[in-house]
């Protein structure tokens, strides 16, 4: 058998790894939606600021920080820690990226209105 070379290489988009992480998050049972980042002027210059997510790369991992709003009646430590997982899962098995951190910032409770 002989050795072929590469054909080439895979570049992903930044915006492909906030797309993953969003939908995993998202996709959790408990989770409203992501939230608005809270903080100064400097959020406008991070990537995915504007989705409720932080995102770096360093050394072939991923960093990842949720800003997220929770339904009610939902164990908050759960299901931070089923976003965690998900979200994980997701990079690694999509992209095959190390997670360095997947760090979840609860922003807001969603209580639904009783319509009377």
């Amino acid at each position: 058998m002989t050795d072929k070379p590469t054909p080439g290489k895979t570049t992903i988009a930044p915006d492909v790894l906030l797309t993953i992480a969003k939908m995993a998050a998202v996709g959790v049972e408990g989770v409203s939606r992501l939230a608005q980042i809270p903080g100064g002027f400097d959020r406008l210059f991070r990537r995915g600021a504007h989705d409720g997510i932080q995102m770096t790369v360093e050394d072939d991992a991923v960093y990842i920080d949720l800003y997220i709003v929770l339904k009610s009646d939902v164990n908050v430590r759960a299901t931070s820690r089923n976003i965690q997982q998900q979200v994980a899962r997701a990079v690694s098995e999509m992209v095959g990226m190390e997670v360095g951190h997947v760090n979840i910032h609860i922003e807001d409770i969603d209580y639904a209105e009783d319509k009377a």
